[in-house]
């Protein structure tokens, strides 16, 4: 098996998450509240999509641990949603909570490499 860089693809998807999670809250304020919720999710999903793809196209990622990065990034970012918006109060923790996308692509190719050793 292909070594993983950790920090750059826990950067990148920490990063590019949150990225995607501001535009998104951006365009999706026009619709109000929920829109805005909807659009900073969508917006994130989409930061961590290219996030792996970014990380797979650098040879960070192997190409056979793309889509559990990507499902594991997803999962993280999604329980990171919520908290982050009960928090927007602070500045500080909707910023650190995308950290989680970060982990969860990680953690997401550590059970599909362990599960595919198994195997």
């Amino acid at each position: 098996m292909k070594a993983l860089k950790t920090l750059p693809i826990f950067l990148a998807a920490w990063i590019l998450a949150g990225l995607g999670a501001v535009i998104g809250s951006m365009l999706g304020n026009a619709a109000g509240k929920s829109g805005l919720f909807v659009g900073a999710t969508v917006g994130g999903i989409l930061g961590v999509t290219a996030a792996v793809g970014l990380a797979s196209k650098f040879q960070w990622l192997a190409r056979a641990d793309r889509s559990s990065g990507l499902i594991g990034g997803i999962i993280g970012f999604v329980v990171a949603a919520p908290v982050a918006e009960a928090n927007l109060h602070t500045p500080v923790t909707p910023v650190l909570i995308c950290a989680l996308a970060g982990v969860g692509v990680l953690l997401g190719v550590g059970f599909a490499r362990g599960w595919r050793r198994s195997s």
